[in-house]
C-alpha cells in the first residue's frame, strides 16, 4: 500500500492526512475483496524499515493503527472477517500488541475473509528468523536437517498455516516487491499500477483481478 505520502505531498496537506486517506482505501478493499469472494488478503501496513522514519510519523502511524483497532474491528467481526498480523510487531509496545491479539481473538472463528495485517514486517528477516529456528531445532534434536524441505522449511515462517500469495498488487506506480513475502511470492502474478494508494478503490482491484485471470500460470513447467 504505497504512495500515501505523495497524495498528501501533492494536495499540500501533512503526511499524516495522506496515512488516514489510506485507512479509507483500506476499507474499500477488504470489501472489493469479499465482493469478489477472494479468502485471502494480506496488506503491508508497516515495513521493518518504515522505524527509519522520522519519529513524529511513526507515532502518527502508530496512533492511526490504534484507532483503526479501537474503531473498525467490530465492524470487521460482524462482515466476518479474520484478522491475522505477521511481523514484528511486539516493536509498537505493550498496549498495541495487546489490542492486535484482542483482534484476533475476536475474530479466530470468521470465515469469510482472512486479512493478513503485516506489521514491523520485513521479508529478509523473517527468513532469517526461520533459519535461525532450524539451526535451534537440529542442534536440539528435534529437526533432521536431511530430512528439511522447502515445505518444512515454510512452517518456520511467520506465514505458516497461510497460503501462498496468486496476486501481489503494488500502487503508486513502483515496480519492486520491497522485502515483502519475498519466499511465498516466488510464484505469484505481479500487478503494479500507477494509482497512489489512498485513490485505490474497487475498480482498481478488479482491474488487478481481471489482469490476474488472464495470465497464464505455469508455476515453471512447460504449457500443455
Amino acid at each position: 500500500m504505497d504512495g500515501n505520502g505523495r497524495w498528501a505531498a501533492a494536495r499540500r496537506l501533512p503526511r499524516v492526512a495522506g496515512h488516514r486517506a489510506g485507512a479509507k482505501a483500506v476499507k474499500r478493499v477488504i470489501q472489493a475483496a469479499i465482493q469478489n469472494k477472494v479468502r485471502w488478503l494480506t496488506l503491508y501496513a508497516f515495513s521493518s524499515e518504515n522505524w527509519g522514519r522520522p519519529a513524529d510519523e511513526v507515532t502518527d502511524l502508530t496512533g492511526l493503527l490504534r484507532h483503526y483497532l479501537r474503531n473498525e474491528i467490530s465492524e470487521l467481526h460482524r462482515e466476518g472477517v479474520r484478522v491475522r498480523v505477521i511481523g514484528e510487531h511486539e516493536r509498537f509496545g505493550p498496549e498495541v500488541r495487546a489490542e492486535l491479539e484482542a483482534a484476533e481473538r475476536l475474530t479466530a472463528g470468521n470465515t469469510r475473509l482472512t486479512m493478513v495485517v503485516a506489521l514491523s514486517y520485513g521479508a529478509r528477516g523473517e527468513i532469517l528468523q526461520a533459519a535461525l529456528k532450524v539451526a535451534e531445532a537440529v542442534k536440539a534434536g528435534t529437526l533432521d536437517p536431511a530430512k528439511l524441505d522447502e515445505a518444512g522449511f515454510a512452517r518456520f515462517l511467520s506465514t505458516t498455516g497461510i497460503p501462498d500469495p496468486d496476486l501481489v498488487i503494488r500502487t503508486s506506480g513502483e515496480c519492486r516487491l520491497s522485502n515483502f513475502l519475498l519466499w511465498q511470492s516466488a510464484y505469484a502474478e505481479l500487478v503494479f499500477l500507477d494509482v497512489l494508494w489512498p485513490d485505490f478503490d474497487a475498480s482498481h482491484f478488479a482491474a488487478a483481478l481481471t489482469a490476474f485471470n488472464q495470465r497464464e500460470r505455469r508455476f515453471g513447467a512447460r504449457p500443455g
